[in-house]
C-alpha cells in the first residue's frame, strides 16, 4: 500500500474513533456547526467534515449544504448540523405510584410521540411491565419508526448488577423484584431485537437534566425530586451518575428533617420521604387526598390556591422549611456547585424562593459564602428548577441512546469501526 492510500487509512479511522464523541457532542447541543465540532473534536477540519457525514449516512444528523455565519461574525462560514428528525428513536418507559407512560424519543432528548398509562400500576411486575412496553410497540407500529434500544425508569432504587427493584414500595411489588430481565424479556416479546435498559426515576431525571436541561455546565449536580410519592435523590458528577458501589446511592429520601414526624417505610421517623411528598403537601393543609386525580396533581392544585388559602399557604411554608433542611445537610456534604428540584419541589421553590435559599443558605456551611447564579443570591449553590417535561422519561431513553453514543457504527450497523472502515475502503 503506497504512502497516500495508508495517510487516507489512517484519517478514517481516526475519524471514525470519533463518531461517537461527535454524536454526543450534537445530541447535548454543544456543536452546533462543524465549526465548533472541529474545535471540540481537536481534529482538521477535513476530519471533522468526514465525521459529519458518516453520521449523516447513518441517519442520526443532518448537514446543511450551505453554509452560513452569524450576524456580526468573522471567519470562514461553517456548515449547521442538527439531529435528524426523521432518525431512529428508543422506546422509553416509566412507571410510578399512579400509572405509567410510554413515549418514543429521539436524540436530543426529543420526545417524538407518547402515551400515558392506566392510573393503577398491577402488583405483578411482569404484568405492568407488559402493559408498559405493549403501549410502546403500539407507538411504534403507529409511527413506522426505527427502534434502537428501550428504556425503563421505575420509582425504586435499582440493584447492580442484577437490576433488582431494592424497595418498589409505591407501586405493591415485591421487594427484589428483576425488573430490569423482567423488561428485557418483555421488550423481546413485543418483537424489539434491542437492548434494554433499567434505572431509578430520580437518578434518569437527573442524567436527561445534565444532558438536556437545567444541569447543563454543571460538574457536580445535586438533583431532588418528588413525583407522585416518596422523595429521591441523584448526584451527576463530570457527566456521570454517582449510584454507589452498588447502584444504591443518594437515597436522600430517608435524610431526617423532623424527628419528632411521621413514620417512614425504613422504620425511621420524619424522614425527607413522608415529609416533604405531595401526599404531606395535602396533609399538612388538612387536606384528604381524593381518588380522581394523582396526588401529585392535587397537590399542584392546592399549591396554586396558597395565596388565597391560609391553609395551603401554611403547608407551603412548612414544606419549604422541611425541604431545605435537607438540601443543606445534602450541600454539607456533597459540597454540589448546582442543585436542581424536580416534581412538586420545583414548584414549591416557585412559591417562595427567597424562603427556600434563606432556609438552605442558614443551616449550611457552605450555602453561606455570597455569590451564586441565576437567583441564588441568598446562597452560594444555585438552587434552579428542573426544564424538561418528563425528564424521568427523557433519563430512560439516554440509558438505552448510550450505546449509540458510544459506537455509532457497531450499534447501527452491527460492525466494528475498524472492519467498517476496512470494509469501504476495499
Amino acid at each position: 500500500m503506497n504512502g497516500k492510500a495508508t495517510t487516507k487509512r489512517t484519517k478514517l479511522e481516526r475519524g471514525r474513533g470519533a463518531l461517537g464523541p461527535a454524536l454526543e457532542l450534537v445530541h447535548t447541543g454543544r456543536a452546533p456547526t462543524r465549526a465548533v465540532l472541529t474545535a471540540e473534536l481537536g481534529v482538521t477540519r477535513a476530519t471533522a467534515g468526514a465525521v459529519a457525514a458518516e453520521l449523516e449516512a447513518l441517519g442520526l444528523i443532518r448537514v446543511d449544504s450551505r453554509p452560513g455565519a452569524a450576524a456580526g461574525s468573522q471567519g470562514r462560514p461553517s456548515h449547521r448540523l442538527a439531529l435528524e428528525e426523521s432518525g431512529p428513536v428508543v422506546l422509553a418507559a416509566q412507571v410510578h405510584a399512579d400509572g405509567f407512560r410510554a413515549a418514543l424519543v429521539g436524540l436530543g432528548g426529543r420526545i417524538v410521540a407518547t402515551v400515558p398509562g392506566c392510573e393503577a400500576v398491577e402488583a405483578d411486575p411482569a404484568q405492568a411491565l407488559g402493559a408498559v412496553v405493549e403501549a410502546g410497540a403500539a407507538l411504534l407500529s403507529e409511527t413506522g419508526r426505527r427502534c434502537v434500544g428501550a428504556g425503563l425508569a421505575v420509582p425504586s432504587a435499582v440493584a447492580e448488577p442484577d437490576g433488582t427493584a431494592l424497595n418498589p414500595l409505591h407501586v405493591a411489588w415485591p421487594a427484589g423484584a428483576p425488573v430490569r430481565r423482567i423488561f428485557a424479556e418483555r421488550v423481546r416479546a413485543a418483537g424489539l431485537d434491542v437492548p434494554a435498559f433499567t434505572g431509578n426515576d430520580v437518578n434518569l431525571a437527573a442524567l436527561a437534566e445534565h444532558r438536556h436541561g437545567a444541569g447543563r455546565g454543571s460538574r457536580h449536580l445535586l438533583c431532588v425530586a418528588t413525583g407522585h410519592r416518596g422523595v429521591g435523590g441523584a448526584l451527576v458528577l463530570d457527566g456521570r451518575l454517582h449510584t454507589g458501589s452498588s447502584g444504591l446511592a443518594l437515597e436522600v429520601g430517608h435524610l431526617t428533617v423532623n424527628p419528632e414526624g411521621r413514620p417512614c417505610h425504613c422504620g425511621s421517623r420524619g424522614c425527607l420521604d413522608v415529609e416533604a411528598d405531595p401526599l404531606a403537601f395535602l396533609t399538612a393543609a388538612g387536606r384528604e387526598p381524593g381518588p380522581e386525580v394523582s396526588l401529585l396533581q392535587q397537590a399542584r392544585d392546592l399549591l396554586r390556591t396558597e395565596c388565597a388559602d391560609p391553609s395551603a399557604r401554611r403547608a407551603t411554608r412548612e414544606l419549604i422549611d422541611r425541604l431545605g433542611l435537607g438540601l443543606a445537610g445534602l450541600v454539607n456534604i456533597l459540597n454540589p456547585d448546582r442543585i436542581i428540584l424536580g416534581g412538586l419541589h420545583r414548584e414549591l421553590l416557585a412559591a417562595d424562593p427567597q424562603r427556600l435559599h434563606a432556609v438552605v443558605a442558614d443551616r449550611s456551611l457552605w450555602g453561606r459564602r455570597a455569590g451564586g447564579v441565576a437567583g441564588a443570591e441568598l446562597g452560594g449553590v444555585p438552587i434552579l428548577p428542573c426544564t424538561l417535561d418528563h425528564n424521568s422519561l427523557v433519563g430512560a431513553a439516554e440509558l438505552a441512546w448510550q450505546p449509540v453514543l458510544d459506537d455509532p457504527l457497531g450499534a447501527l450497523t452491527g460492525q466494528d469501526s475498524g472492519a467498517q472502515g476496512a470494509a469501504r475502503e476495499s
